[in-house]
């Protein structure tokens, strides 16, 4: 069902530090802030020739990122995201195997303005996964 890895997403407590450190120190190709306040999140998408990462930084107080940061002040991974080719599908294959879908189960449009899905990490070992559809 899920094809290949998206991104992965790391809580920064400075994303302006963050992304000069992707830029400086690794060499790598940094993109713009873009405010998503549908998740209430900025992020920077940092390009790797085989994946992404997504730089995640608080967007107002109620941001599910800030209490992330609460409990993790440096930072951290905060989710992985997979690609899937049917979203809907993929939700119903997963609430059908008894996986939870986060939110009311509906997908929202994400920071690459395509549909995406949340799942509970106590259902995946710890982790937090992100659905996009291809």
């Amino acid at each position: 069902m899920i094809g290949r890895l998206n991104h992965v997403a790391i809580a920064v407590p400075d994303l302006d530090a963050a992304a000069a450190q992707y830029r400086s120190t690794l060499g790598a190709t940094v993109g713009e802030r873009q405010d998503e306040p549908a998740h209430g999140v900025t992020v920077v998408f940092i390009t790797l020739p085989n994946t992404k990462i997504e730089l995640l930084h608080p967007l107002g107080a109620n941001s599910p990122i800030a209490g992330f940061l609460e409990k993790n002040p440096s930072g951290g991974i905060h989710h992985i995201c997979y690609e899937v080719d049917d979203i809907l599908a993929a939700r119903d294959r997963l609430r059908d195997a008894g996986a939870r879908v986060l939110g009311d189960g509906e997908p929202k449009i994400g920071a690459h303005g395509k549909p995406v899905l949340f799942l509970h990490p106590k259902d995946f070992t710890g982790t937090l996964i992100e659905l996009e559809q291809a």
